[in-house]
Protein backbone atom coordinates (compact mmCIF):
# COMPACT_ATOMS: atom_id res chain seq x y z
CA UNK A 1 0.00 0.00 0.00
CA UNK A 2 1.39 3.28 -0.94
CA UNK A 3 1.00 6.40 0.68
CA UNK A 4 0.48 9.89 -0.09
CA UNK A 5 3.17 12.06 0.25
CA UNK A 6 3.19 14.67 2.86
CA UNK A 7 3.35 18.62 2.30
CA UNK A 8 7.15 18.98 3.64
CA UNK A 9 7.93 15.94 1.17
CA UNK A 10 5.83 17.86 -1.46
CA UNK A 11 7.86 21.35 -0.96
CA UNK A 12 11.53 19.44 -1.36
CA UNK A 13 10.24 17.80 -4.47
CA UNK A 14 9.23 21.16 -6.11
CA UNK A 15 12.17 22.65 -4.58
CA UNK A 16 14.35 20.36 -6.32
CA UNK A 17 12.75 20.49 -9.35
CA UNK A 18 12.98 24.32 -9.88
CA UNK A 19 17.02 23.44 -10.13
CA UNK A 20 16.13 21.12 -13.19
CA UNK A 21 13.49 22.66 -15.18
CA UNK A 22 13.79 25.28 -17.21
CA UNK A 23 10.83 28.02 -16.30
CA UNK A 24 7.68 27.53 -18.03
CA UNK A 25 8.87 23.48 -19.25
CA UNK A 26 5.53 22.49 -20.52
CA UNK A 27 6.63 18.39 -20.34
CA UNK A 28 7.24 19.08 -16.78
CA UNK A 29 4.03 21.11 -16.16
CA UNK A 30 2.29 18.24 -17.21
CA UNK A 31 3.75 15.72 -15.45
CA UNK A 32 2.99 17.36 -12.34
CA UNK A 33 -0.26 17.84 -13.34
CA UNK A 34 -0.67 14.13 -13.92
CA UNK A 35 1.96 12.28 -11.20
CA UNK A 36 2.79 15.35 -8.98
CA UNK A 37 6.19 16.30 -7.45
CA UNK A 38 7.37 13.80 -5.60
CA UNK A 39 7.19 10.84 -8.46
CA UNK A 40 7.79 13.71 -11.30
CA UNK A 41 11.33 14.09 -9.02
CA UNK A 42 11.55 10.52 -9.09
CA UNK A 43 10.63 10.53 -13.10
CA UNK A 44 13.39 13.29 -13.80
CA UNK A 45 15.83 11.26 -12.05
CA UNK A 46 15.43 7.60 -12.73
CA UNK A 47 16.95 5.46 -15.18
CA UNK A 48 14.12 5.04 -17.72
CA UNK A 49 13.43 6.73 -20.56
CA UNK A 50 10.71 9.76 -20.38
CA UNK A 51 7.78 9.91 -22.59
CA UNK A 52 8.07 12.22 -25.71
CA UNK A 53 10.91 13.52 -24.22
CA UNK A 54 14.35 13.33 -26.33
CA UNK A 55 17.49 11.17 -25.08
CA UNK A 56 19.37 14.57 -25.30
CA UNK A 57 16.38 16.88 -23.64
CA UNK A 58 16.70 13.17 -20.86
CA UNK A 59 19.88 13.49 -20.44
CA UNK A 60 19.98 17.64 -19.66
CA UNK A 61 17.10 16.55 -16.78
CA UNK A 62 19.09 13.59 -15.58
CA UNK A 63 22.68 16.03 -15.08
CA UNK A 64 20.86 18.59 -13.02
CA UNK A 65 19.48 16.06 -11.17
CA UNK A 66 22.63 15.08 -9.50
CA UNK A 67 23.35 18.62 -8.50
CA UNK A 68 19.72 19.48 -7.03
CA UNK A 69 20.22 19.94 -2.62
CA UNK A 70 16.42 20.64 -2.10
CA UNK A 71 17.38 21.25 1.95
CA UNK A 72 20.22 23.44 0.93
CA UNK A 73 18.49 25.89 -1.22
CA UNK A 74 15.43 26.08 1.73
CA UNK A 75 17.97 26.84 4.07
CA UNK A 76 19.19 29.52 1.98
CA UNK A 77 16.17 31.22 1.10
CA UNK A 78 15.17 31.08 5.05
CA UNK A 79 18.62 32.31 5.99
CA UNK A 80 17.99 35.38 3.22
CA UNK A 81 14.93 36.18 5.82
CA UNK A 82 12.53 35.21 2.68
CA UNK A 83 10.58 31.61 1.45
CA UNK A 84 9.28 29.16 -1.13
CA UNK A 85 6.08 29.70 -2.33
CA UNK A 86 3.82 26.28 -3.79
CA UNK A 87 0.75 26.33 -5.43
CA UNK A 88 -2.10 25.33 -2.88
CA UNK A 89 0.14 27.62 -0.17
CA UNK A 90 -2.37 30.31 1.54
CA UNK A 91 0.22 32.87 -0.37
CA UNK A 92 -0.05 31.81 -3.69
CA UNK A 93 -1.75 33.80 -6.51
CA UNK A 94 -4.46 31.56 -8.00
CA UNK A 95 -4.20 33.46 -11.15
CA UNK A 96 -0.96 31.94 -12.10
CA UNK A 97 -3.13 28.78 -12.24
CA UNK A 98 -4.12 30.32 -15.69
CA UNK A 99 -0.79 29.49 -17.02
CA UNK A 100 -1.71 25.73 -17.28
CA UNK A 101 1.11 23.16 -17.87
CA UNK A 102 3.28 26.57 -17.74
CA UNK A 103 2.40 26.94 -14.48
CA UNK A 104 5.52 27.65 -11.94
CA UNK A 105 6.83 25.31 -9.75
CA UNK A 106 6.81 27.27 -7.27
CA UNK A 107 8.02 30.93 -6.58
CA UNK A 108 10.90 31.60 -4.40
CA UNK A 109 10.64 35.10 -2.99
CA UNK A 110 12.19 37.79 -0.46
CA UNK A 111 9.73 40.57 0.97
CA UNK A 112 7.98 41.33 3.89
CA UNK A 113 4.50 41.28 2.32
CA UNK A 114 2.13 38.62 1.10
CA UNK A 115 2.56 37.60 -2.32
CA UNK A 116 -1.19 36.52 -3.14
CA UNK A 117 -3.26 39.83 -1.43
CA UNK A 118 -0.89 42.11 -3.05
CA UNK A 119 -1.63 40.46 -6.94
CA UNK A 120 -4.99 41.17 -6.83
CA UNK A 121 -5.19 44.61 -7.19
CA UNK A 122 -2.08 44.98 -9.56
CA UNK A 123 -0.94 46.64 -12.46
CA UNK A 124 2.41 45.58 -14.92
CA UNK A 125 4.12 48.43 -15.89
CA UNK A 126 6.84 47.39 -18.86
CA UNK A 127 8.81 48.89 -21.81
CA UNK A 128 12.68 49.94 -23.03
CA UNK A 129 15.48 49.30 -21.08
CA UNK A 130 17.29 52.29 -23.30
CA UNK A 131 13.87 54.69 -22.61
CA UNK A 132 14.06 58.59 -23.24
CA UNK A 133 13.28 60.89 -20.14
CA UNK A 134 9.69 61.36 -21.40
CA UNK A 135 9.73 57.72 -21.43
CA UNK A 136 11.30 57.51 -17.26
CA UNK A 137 8.68 60.14 -16.11
CA UNK A 138 5.75 58.97 -17.52
CA UNK A 139 6.36 55.67 -15.90
CA UNK A 140 7.61 56.76 -12.53
CA UNK A 141 4.43 58.90 -12.66
CA UNK A 142 1.78 56.26 -13.56
CA UNK A 143 3.41 53.99 -11.00
CA UNK A 144 3.41 56.27 -8.35
CA UNK A 145 -0.06 57.58 -8.87
CA UNK A 146 -1.72 54.09 -8.59
CA UNK A 147 0.24 53.33 -5.85
CA UNK A 148 -1.26 56.07 -3.96
CA UNK A 149 -4.92 54.76 -5.22
CA UNK A 150 -3.70 51.43 -3.39
CA UNK A 151 -2.42 49.09 -6.26
CA UNK A 152 0.91 46.78 -6.39
CA UNK A 153 2.88 47.90 -9.54
CA UNK A 154 4.55 44.82 -10.55
CA UNK A 155 7.63 44.61 -13.30
CA UNK A 156 10.90 43.05 -14.25
CA UNK A 157 13.30 45.14 -11.94
CA UNK A 158 15.15 45.83 -15.63
CA UNK A 159 16.97 49.22 -16.45
CA UNK A 160 14.34 51.95 -18.02
CA UNK A 161 10.82 51.90 -17.74
CA UNK A 162 11.15 48.82 -15.25
CA UNK A 163 13.15 50.50 -13.02
CA UNK A 164 11.41 53.61 -13.22
CA UNK A 165 8.31 52.45 -12.53
CA UNK A 166 9.91 50.69 -9.21
CA UNK A 167 11.12 53.71 -8.29
CA UNK A 168 7.78 55.81 -8.55
CA UNK A 169 6.11 53.15 -6.20
CA UNK A 170 8.86 52.96 -3.66
CA UNK A 171 8.67 57.28 -4.04
CA UNK A 172 4.93 56.95 -3.22
CA UNK A 173 5.45 54.74 -0.19
CA UNK A 174 3.67 51.91 -2.32
CA UNK A 175 3.37 48.10 -3.19
CA UNK A 176 5.79 47.18 -5.63
CA UNK A 177 6.73 43.43 -6.84
CA UNK A 178 9.84 42.71 -8.68
CA UNK A 179 9.90 39.29 -10.83
CA UNK A 180 13.35 38.42 -11.66
CA UNK A 181 15.09 35.84 -13.99
CA UNK A 182 17.75 34.75 -11.88
CA UNK A 183 17.84 33.87 -8.13
CA UNK A 184 16.25 36.58 -5.55
CA UNK A 185 20.21 36.54 -3.89
CA UNK A 186 21.65 37.62 -7.68
CA UNK A 187 21.01 41.30 -8.24
CA UNK A 188 20.15 41.70 -11.93
CA UNK A 189 21.58 44.07 -13.43
CA UNK A 190 24.05 45.27 -11.14
CA UNK A 191 23.87 48.42 -11.43
CA UNK A 192 19.72 47.97 -9.50
CA UNK A 193 21.33 46.48 -6.81
CA UNK A 194 20.50 49.34 -4.57
CA UNK A 195 16.89 49.39 -6.19
CA UNK A 196 16.52 45.72 -5.74
CA UNK A 197 17.64 45.87 -1.99
CA UNK A 198 14.86 48.85 -1.42
CA UNK A 199 12.20 46.58 -3.46
CA UNK A 200 13.55 43.51 -0.96
CA UNK A 201 12.85 45.85 2.41
CA UNK A 202 9.56 47.25 0.97
CA UNK A 203 7.70 44.78 -1.05
CA UNK A 204 8.80 41.60 -2.92
CA UNK A 205 11.32 40.03 -4.81
CA UNK A 206 10.19 36.30 -6.55
CA UNK A 207 11.75 34.13 -8.96
CA UNK A 208 10.78 31.00 -10.70
CA UNK A 209 15.08 29.80 -10.08
CA UNK A 210 16.12 28.45 -7.15
CA UNK A 211 19.67 31.00 -4.96
CA UNK A 212 22.52 31.24 -7.10
CA UNK A 213 21.14 30.89 -10.41
CA UNK A 214 21.80 33.44 -13.17
CA UNK A 215 19.70 34.70 -15.98
CA UNK A 216 19.93 34.25 -19.62
CA UNK A 217 17.69 35.09 -22.68
CA UNK A 218 15.06 32.67 -22.65
CA UNK A 219 14.78 33.14 -18.94
CA UNK A 220 13.98 36.60 -19.24
CA UNK A 221 11.55 35.90 -22.07
CA UNK A 222 9.70 33.28 -19.60
CA UNK A 223 9.93 35.71 -16.29
CA UNK A 224 7.30 37.77 -18.41
CA UNK A 225 4.60 35.08 -18.61
CA UNK A 226 4.56 35.43 -15.11
CA UNK A 227 4.59 39.64 -14.81
CA UNK A 228 1.09 39.26 -17.17
CA UNK A 229 -0.15 36.08 -15.36
CA UNK A 230 -0.10 38.05 -12.11
CA UNK A 231 -1.17 41.59 -13.08
CA UNK A 232 -4.75 42.33 -13.94
CA UNK A 233 -3.50 44.39 -16.96
CA UNK A 234 -0.29 45.48 -18.41
CA UNK A 235 0.77 48.74 -19.61
CA UNK A 236 3.48 49.06 -22.00
CA UNK A 237 5.68 52.98 -21.91
CA UNK A 238 7.62 53.23 -24.82
CA UNK A 239 9.12 49.98 -26.59
CA UNK A 240 10.59 49.30 -29.97
CA UNK A 241 9.13 47.09 -32.61
CA UNK A 242 11.12 44.35 -31.26
CA UNK A 243 10.91 44.33 -27.76
CA UNK A 244 10.32 41.84 -24.87
CA UNK A 245 7.76 44.19 -23.27
CA UNK A 246 5.70 43.68 -26.47
CA UNK A 247 5.65 40.16 -25.63
CA UNK A 248 4.91 40.34 -22.00
CA UNK A 249 2.08 42.57 -23.38
CA UNK A 250 0.79 39.94 -25.79
CA UNK A 251 0.47 37.25 -23.20
CA UNK A 252 -1.01 39.43 -21.43
CA UNK A 253 -4.11 39.43 -24.25
CA UNK A 254 -4.33 35.83 -24.86
CA UNK A 255 -4.43 35.18 -20.59
CA UNK A 256 -7.50 37.52 -21.08
CA UNK A 257 -6.06 40.77 -19.15
CA UNK A 258 -6.22 44.11 -20.23
CA UNK A 259 -3.09 44.97 -22.18
CA UNK A 260 -2.70 48.88 -22.40
CA UNK A 261 -0.27 51.47 -24.35
CA UNK A 262 0.87 55.07 -23.70
CA UNK A 263 1.14 56.52 -26.81
CA UNK A 264 4.59 58.44 -27.94
CA UNK A 265 5.99 61.06 -30.34
CA UNK A 266 5.80 59.40 -33.99
CA UNK A 267 9.01 60.09 -34.87
CA UNK A 268 10.32 58.07 -32.01
CA UNK A 269 11.39 54.60 -32.63
CA UNK A 270 10.46 53.65 -28.74
CA UNK A 271 6.84 54.49 -29.24
CA UNK A 272 7.06 52.41 -32.82
CA UNK A 273 6.27 49.20 -30.56
CA UNK A 274 3.65 50.92 -28.70
CA UNK A 275 1.97 51.87 -31.61
CA UNK A 276 1.73 48.77 -33.30
CA UNK A 277 0.05 47.59 -30.24
CA UNK A 278 -2.44 49.86 -30.03
CA UNK A 279 -3.42 49.34 -33.25
CA UNK A 280 -4.00 45.82 -32.94
CA UNK A 281 -4.94 45.09 -29.57
CA UNK A 282 -3.76 47.45 -26.81
CA UNK A 283 -5.84 50.28 -25.11
CA UNK A 284 -4.94 53.31 -25.35
CA UNK A 285 -4.13 55.18 -21.75
CA UNK A 286 -2.55 58.09 -20.57
CA UNK A 287 -2.76 58.23 -16.99
CA UNK A 288 -3.36 55.87 -13.80
CA UNK A 289 -7.40 57.20 -13.95
CA UNK A 290 -7.59 55.29 -17.18
CA UNK A 291 -5.56 51.65 -16.01
CA UNK A 292 -7.88 52.19 -13.41
CA UNK A 293 -10.71 52.44 -15.28
CA UNK A 294 -10.25 49.58 -17.40
CA UNK A 295 -8.72 47.20 -14.53
CA UNK A 296 -10.97 48.18 -11.78
CA UNK A 297 -14.24 47.03 -10.78
CA UNK A 298 -16.91 47.60 -12.83
CA UNK A 299 -19.03 51.44 -12.22
CA UNK A 300 -16.44 51.79 -9.54
CA UNK A 301 -13.42 53.16 -11.01
CA UNK A 302 -14.32 55.23 -13.83
CA UNK A 303 -11.93 57.87 -15.11
CA UNK A 304 -13.58 61.42 -14.40
CA UNK A 305 -14.79 62.89 -17.40
CA UNK A 306 -12.41 64.85 -19.79
CA UNK A 307 -13.19 68.35 -21.03
CA UNK A 308 -11.37 71.41 -21.62
CA UNK A 309 -11.56 74.24 -19.01
CA UNK A 310 -15.13 76.36 -18.69
CA UNK A 311 -14.86 80.18 -19.55
CA UNK A 312 -18.29 82.67 -18.60
CA UNK A 313 -19.58 82.86 -22.23
CA UNK A 314 -19.74 78.78 -22.32
CA UNK A 315 -22.57 79.56 -19.96
CA UNK A 316 -24.28 81.81 -22.00
CA UNK A 317 -27.92 81.08 -23.62
CA UNK A 318 -27.77 80.50 -27.19
CA UNK A 319 -29.28 84.10 -28.10
CA UNK A 320 -27.47 85.89 -25.52
CA UNK A 321 -24.36 84.58 -27.04
CA UNK A 322 -25.30 85.39 -30.33
CA UNK A 323 -25.43 88.80 -29.59
CA UNK A 324 -21.79 89.01 -28.08
CA UNK A 325 -20.79 87.88 -31.42
CA UNK A 326 -22.48 90.25 -33.26
CA UNK A 327 -20.19 92.98 -31.71
CA UNK A 328 -17.04 93.86 -33.13
CA UNK A 329 -13.71 92.92 -31.75
CA UNK A 330 -12.57 96.55 -31.66
CA UNK A 331 -14.92 100.02 -31.56
CA UNK A 332 -18.42 100.36 -31.12
CA UNK A 333 -21.65 99.52 -32.64
CA UNK A 334 -25.56 100.82 -32.48
CA UNK A 335 -27.95 98.70 -31.07
CA UNK A 336 -29.52 97.99 -34.88
CA UNK A 337 -25.93 97.08 -36.10
CA UNK A 338 -25.50 94.69 -33.04
CA UNK A 339 -29.04 92.83 -34.47
CA UNK A 340 -28.68 92.73 -37.66
CA UNK A 341 -25.29 90.94 -37.15
CA UNK A 342 -26.67 88.56 -34.54
CA UNK A 343 -29.69 88.04 -36.82
CA UNK A 344 -32.14 89.02 -34.17
CA UNK A 345 -34.59 91.70 -34.02
CA UNK A 346 -33.44 94.96 -32.27
CA UNK A 347 -35.76 94.48 -28.83
CA UNK A 348 -34.39 90.87 -28.56
CA UNK A 349 -30.69 92.70 -28.77
CA UNK A 350 -31.40 95.38 -26.49
CA UNK A 351 -32.73 92.73 -24.11
CA UNK A 352 -29.44 90.75 -24.59
CA UNK A 353 -27.08 93.83 -24.12
CA UNK A 354 -28.18 94.79 -21.12
CA UNK A 355 -27.66 91.44 -19.80
CA UNK A 356 -24.26 91.31 -20.94
CA UNK A 357 -23.48 94.23 -19.66
CA UNK A 358 -24.75 93.29 -16.23
CA UNK A 359 -22.40 90.15 -16.73
CA UNK A 360 -19.84 92.36 -17.63
CA UNK A 361 -18.99 91.74 -21.27
CA UNK A 362 -20.08 94.77 -22.61
CA UNK A 363 -20.20 98.37 -21.95
CA UNK A 364 -22.63 101.42 -23.03
CA UNK A 365 -21.47 104.63 -24.40
CA UNK A 366 -24.33 107.05 -25.41
CA UNK A 367 -26.51 104.84 -27.63
CA UNK A 368 -23.75 102.38 -28.62
CA UNK A 369 -21.89 99.51 -27.31
CA UNK A 370 -18.62 97.84 -27.08
CA UNK A 371 -16.96 94.91 -25.54
CA UNK A 372 -15.08 95.29 -22.07
CA UNK A 373 -11.12 95.02 -21.79
CA UNK A 374 -11.78 91.44 -20.28
CA UNK A 375 -14.03 90.23 -22.65
CA UNK A 376 -11.85 91.56 -24.96
CA UNK A 377 -8.53 89.69 -23.56
CA UNK A 378 -10.45 86.58 -22.63
CA UNK A 379 -10.64 85.45 -26.32
CA UNK A 380 -14.22 85.43 -27.12
CA UNK A 381 -14.26 84.36 -31.09
CA UNK A 382 -15.25 86.75 -33.34
CA UNK A 383 -18.10 85.70 -36.00
CA UNK A 384 -16.94 88.73 -38.57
Amino acid sequence: MTTEPTPTEERRARAALTRIAEPGDPAVGRWLRRHGPVETLRMLTAQHPLPGISQTRTTGYRLRGQHTRPDDDLATIETLGGRFICPNDPDWPSQLNDLGDQRPIGLWAIGPAALRPWALRSIAIVGARACSDYGTHTAATLAADLAEAGWTIISGAAHGIDSAAHRGALAAQGATVAVVACGVDKPYPRGNTELLRRIGQQGLIIAELPPGEHPTRSRFIQRNRVIAALTRGTVVVEAQLRSGSLITARRATALGRITMGVPGPVTSALSAGVHQLLREEGQLVTDAADIIELTGSIGDDLAPERHGPVHPRDLLAPATAAVLEGLPGHGEADTEHIARAAGTGVDQAASRLHELRTLGFVERHGNRWRLTSAARESGTPRIR
